[in-house]
């Protein structure tokens, strides 16, 4: 399955631009799976297959797996998001950056390991950095661009010269030279809508994995309007901790797909 052919089709299919993020932190699980050893993966199924048909994406974060010591319920998971729900695209949220010999076996890891259909990755080693990604060319290679925090102003709104901001110029690095199998896309914060317009004028109809609606600020209409694409797609609008944790019971997997639904309506009623 070619990542950018994936999310084309779930765009239309399940008319959506939703993402729903599978941050899952077990402080906060239903009653009835705390102390489980499998609680990361059962709370995650739930999620999955209670909002499967609503989003265009998936994007299991790792730090949230990796830090339970459960890498094997992430492979075990994307596994079963595959077989499951096979037209449904999984972004790896890993954000990777580091010399080209290292991530190489990122990349391994990502797509041969965990199989993965897409990854995060953090472009400000360069392209040598990004390049083992970049070979994988049926998968989604995403970089960070204009991220949804406040610091991330520390670093990329600096002027490279001429009037333009690091950002830009990795949007442009991006969209010129390093997408010739046409597999990038790009992560930029719903929390700067004007930035979010400025990177889609630069990169055309490029996918924007967009974080930051709902708990960091984002707004759905300002999103919609900077960075939609002229038939109303082009974006994948990540919502995490109100899906997730919309319910706290046995119950909370329904509760996770009703406030999927109604995000990924509200999204639609902007397009």
């Amino acid at each position: 399955m070619h990542f950018m052919t994936a999310l084309r089709a779930a765009w239309q299919s399940r008319n959506s631009l939703l993402c729903v993020g599978l941050d899952p932190y077990p402080a906060r699980f239903p009653a009835h799976l705390q102390g489980r050893p499998d609680a990361i993966l059962e709370f995650c199924k739930g999620i999955v297959d209670a909002t499967a048909d609503l989003v265009c994406c998936f994007k299991p974060q790792i730090a949230y797996f990796a830090a339970q010591r459960a890498e094997d319920q992430l492979e075990d998971l994307i596994a079963h998001i595959h077989e499951r729900h096979p037209d449904t695209p999984v972004i790896l949220d890993a954000k990777r950056g580091d010399i080209g010999s290292t991530a190489a076996q990122y990349a391994v890891e990502a797509f041969e390991r965990f199989r993965a259909d897409a990854i995060t990755v953090n472009p400000y080693m360069g392209r040598d950095s990004v390049e083992p990604y970049l070979e994988y060319a049926d998968k989604g290679v995403i970089l960070l661009c204009r991220t949804s925090n406040p610091g991330g102003s520390d670093l990329q709104f600096l002027d490279v010269g001429g009037g333009e901001r690091l950002y830009e110029r990795v949007a442009r690095l991006v969209a010129n030279d390093w997408n010739a199998s046409g597999n990038c896309g790009l992560v930029v914060g719903a929390t700067f809508p004007n930035e979010i317009a400025r990177v889609r004028h630069i990169v055309g109809d490029m996918p924007l994995l967009v974080p930051g609606i709902g708990a960091q600020g984002g707004d759905i209409a300002e999103t919609m309007q900077a960075g939609g694409t002229a038939d109303g797609t082009g974006l994948m609008i990540n919502s995490s901790r109100a899906i997730l944790f919309a319910g706290s019971g046995e119950d909370y997997a329904q509760a996770a797909r009703r406030v999927a639904l109604e995000t990924r309506d509200a999204i639609n009623a902007k397009r």
